[in-house]
């Protein structure tokens, strides 16, 4: 039953889909939206690349050599223990999963 009834669904969806790609759009709405959707596209670009040029002079300003090798030394500390734990309950999960005592 349920086999039948996805595949009456699929057929349902592929005639409506062939129907949708047959409707015709005039010739002038076509031009239209390129340059909308161009113009959306132009605008949300220049504000990424205001945001990006202040965040890399935020980050110019701010930066710290001894600060840098702190935060690159906690990161590399803090995955190696993840690593390490994530192991160990990767191993404990498997144990209880398969029975081992």
């Amino acid at each position: 039953m349920g086999t039948r009834y996805f595949l009456a669904l699929f057929l349902i969806f592929l005639v409506l889909g062939f129907e949708v790609q047959g409707v015709h759009v005039p010739q002038e709405e076509e031009t239209a939206r390129p340059a909308l959707l161009t113009k959306v596209q132009e605008s949300l670009l220049g504000y990424w690349n205001v945001a990006k040029a202040a965040a890399q002079n935020l980050y110019k300003k701010t930066y710290l050599p001894a600060m840098d090798e702190k935060i690159r030394d906690i990161y590399s500390k803090s995955t190696a223990a993840m690593t390490t734990y994530a192991g160990i309950f990767t191993d404990q999960v498997i144990s209880l999963l398969k029975g081992d005592h």
